[in-house]
């Protein structure tokens, strides 16, 4: 993780409150699948990005967490965290996607506590009525996929990042996070059908940006929910000449065990929590059929060997 959490007590949470009372900040409240994150900020295009990014909630609901977003030049990049209120203090974060992330996790952990519902590092889509989602390390092509997957007729985007799940009867049930998707200006470059998306966006000096899909694949190319069936976890592995193959459970939970469930931004990992987020990846790949797909190939050709599986072509 490219910043470090610090967790602190309620009279540190007091001082910083104090401090952020004299100060004029931006607001707004953002609906993660019920809970209420409020971001204070002084930054008018974090502002502006969080809106876009995020379903809004509304002002007469009060917030369940708060996200404040300091400058400090006595202090380094870190962020300083009140669990038993909530409440998370940045310093000197110049990226929006990471304060992003943070109310994910934040609205992740308030979920995972209370209501038994579980967070996914991951893209999702639904594609012909049926859950398919990439878990994936950084940097190994999860996005590119999930959005070369979403070209396929009858696809659907739930998320390109983080989304929610519940059991019940049936398929694991899956809930979406956000509006819009945090897009690397580059996707153009992969799949020409995004160009005239990267066109309509603003970037950061990250390179990313918040784009609304609909724009090129549709109205109703976003929806908010699905039952879960496919799960294909990727890898980056030239030592491994397989290029997709099935997975047990066992065998697939011991791979995202190693990899910290492929979320660095789950806030709060102590020995209950680890156990709690291993028992829910038990249950919820052992109700999906898995796949490890290697994406040392092209990402045509990446591709072409998810699409085999969803087709019944290959990963036997």
């Amino acid at each position: 993780m490219a910043y470090r959490i610090v967790e602190i007590d309620s009279d540190r949470t007091a001082e910083l409150r104090d401090r952020c009372s004299k100060m004029n900040f931006y607001t707004s409240k953002a609906d993660i699948n019920g809970v209420c994150v409020q971001l204070h900020t002084t930054n008018r295009d974090y502002l502006y990005m969080w809106q876009d990014n995020f379903y809004h909630m509304s002002d007469s609901v009060r917030s369940h967490a708060r996200i404040y977003c300091l400058e400090d030049a006595d202090t380094d990049l870190h962020a300083e965290y009140d669990v038993s209120s909530l409440t998370m203090f940045l310093f000197n974060f110049d990226y929006y996607g990471w304060i992003k992330s943070i109310a994910l996790g934040m609205a992740g952990n308030i979920l995972e506590d209370a209501h038994g519902i579980h967070s996914v590092h991951g893209a999702a889509l639904d594609i012909d009525g049926s859950g398919v989602t990439l878990i994936a390390p950084s940097k190994t092509g999860k996005t590119t996929q999930s959005w070369g997957l979403l070209r396929m007729d009858n696809a659907h985007l739930i998320s390109d990042d983080w989304y929610f799940v519940s059991f019940g009867c049936g398929r694991p049930y899956i809930e979406g996070s956000e509006k819009n998707c945090y897009i690397d200006a580059d996707i153009g470059d992969v799949w020409e059908e995004y160009k005239p998306l990267v066109k309509e966006v603003r970037f950061d000096n990250k390179g990313r940006g918040i784009g609304n899909v609909r724009w090129v694949a549709g109205e109703g190319s976003v929806i908010r929910n699905t039952s879960m069936r496919y799960v294909f976890l990727l890898k980056r592995d030239k030592s491994d000449d397989r290029t997709v193959y099935r997975m047990t459970s066992e065998e697939a939970i011991d791979y995202l065990s190693e990899e910290g469930f492929c979320n660095p931004h789950q806030l709060v990992c102590d020995l209950r929590r680890a156990s709690l987020r291993k028992a829910f990846f038990a249950r919820y790949l052992s109700e999906c059929e898995v796949y490890m797909v290697n994406t040392t190939c092209s990402a045509e050709e990446t591709q072409a060997n998810i699409r085999g599986v969803l087709e019944g072509r290959c990963g036997i």
